[in-house]
């Protein structure tokens, strides 16, 4: 003999209400993924509408206090080196935050002075700042033929160094910001010489030479 199961009025009415709470729960998942979705586009058209430019960086400034090798017993560097940047956010709706800057020199792809800090900053809308930097470096060890560039570039007359700062960067457009991005700056400087070693300065490169921004 089969048997029948029939529900209780209250078993259905426990059934009814779990349906019931399950459709409100989709019905908030829905209304939230739609909110979310509408935002992230939203954000996406203001990134593509306002496509922000890349910061520009100029160098204003540069003075070699000393550049002095010794060469025994091991190839070894005394560098202090004065550097002054200006830096422009070209863009008119979208501001530009800077963190862990890290500037120093190099010569011939060789690093002349340690990294030095410099501190973060926000740069609003077509806003100009400028940055110094003391670059220091001892006893640091080159190759051995650091020497001898040198001193062909003192027969030559000028000195090519290049002066770079690492970091990274945050957009900000209206209250959002976006997360950070790596940024390298590379600027090219030439300093006239005499041709009498070694360079213990100041030696000054006063030319503003545009420098090179990548993210």
């Amino acid at each position: 003999m089969s048997q029948i199961f029939t529900p209780s009025p209250k078993h259905c009415a426990d059934k009814q209400g779990l349906i019931t709470i399950n459709k409100r729960y989709k019905k908030l998942f829905f209304a939230f993924s739609s909110s979310l979705s509408l935002l992230l586009l939203l954000i996406l058209l203001l990134w593509l509408i306002l496509h922000p430019a890349k910061p520009q960086f100029s160098l204003k400034q540069l003075d070699i206090y000393q550049l002095n090798l010794i060469s025994s017993p091991s190839h070894l560097l005394n560098s202090s080196i004065q550097l002054t940047l200006l830096s422009k956010n070209p863009n008119k709706k979208v501001g530009v935050y800077y963190d862990q800057l890290q500037a120093y020199a190099a010569y011939k792809g060789q690093q002349i002075t340690v990294e030095t800090s410099l501190p973060p900053f926000y740069q609003d809308h077509e806003d100009t700042n400028l940055l110094t930097a003391s670059l220091v470096g001892t006893g640091l060890p080159v190759a051995p033929s650091f020497g001898y560039e040198v001193g062909r570039d003192q027969t030559a007359g000028k000195l090519t160094l290049n002066l770079k700062v690492n970091g990274k960067l945050r957009w900000k457009v209206g209250t959002w910001v976006s997360g950070r991005y790596l940024f390298n700056v590379n600027c090219v400087a030439v300093v006239v010489l005499e041709p009498a070693p070694p360079i213990s300065g100041p030696l000054s490169s006063r030319q503003a030479t545009h420098c090179s921004t990548s993210i």
